[in-house]
């Protein structure tokens, strides 16, 4: 899942070693990303972060909250009306709608970013 992937909590070690490679590439990748994201601060926000390892999971925690509707919207943009998400409730009960892969009011249905993976 892309949430998991982007916070560093991705329990996919893939099938090979090549797997394992690329997935070690994407954390890297990552990884300098969001020290330059870091980087870029200012105060008071940078010292919020100051405590954060060289791998960035607070901040990128906190960006993943604060863009996954977006990151959502990129990936669905050019869905068919016809594309359909796996489910058709929310977490909440609501019914999810099956055009663009969106739910009724909108919300992108990533709800379970924050269920652990090995529940889902």
């Amino acid at each position: 899942d892309i949430g998991d992937i982007i916070r560093g909590k991705d329990l996919f070690l893939g099938y090979t070693k090549k797997d394992e490679k690329e997935k070690e590439k994407v954390q890297k990748n990552l990884r300098r990303i969001f020290n330059e994201i870091y980087k870029k601060m200012e105060e008071p926000a940078k010292s919020h972060y100051s405590g954060d390892s060289s791998d960035f999971y607070k901040l990128r925690e906190d960006w993943w909250a604060l863009n996954r509707k977006e990151v959502w919207k990129a990936i669905t943009c050019k869905a068919k009306n016809d594309a359909e998400y796996f489910r058709k409730k929310d977490s909440d009960g609501k019914h999810c709608s099956v055009q663009n892969c969106k739910c009724v009011d909108g919300d992108p249905p990533t709800n379970l970013d924050y269920v652990p993976q090995h529940l889902r």
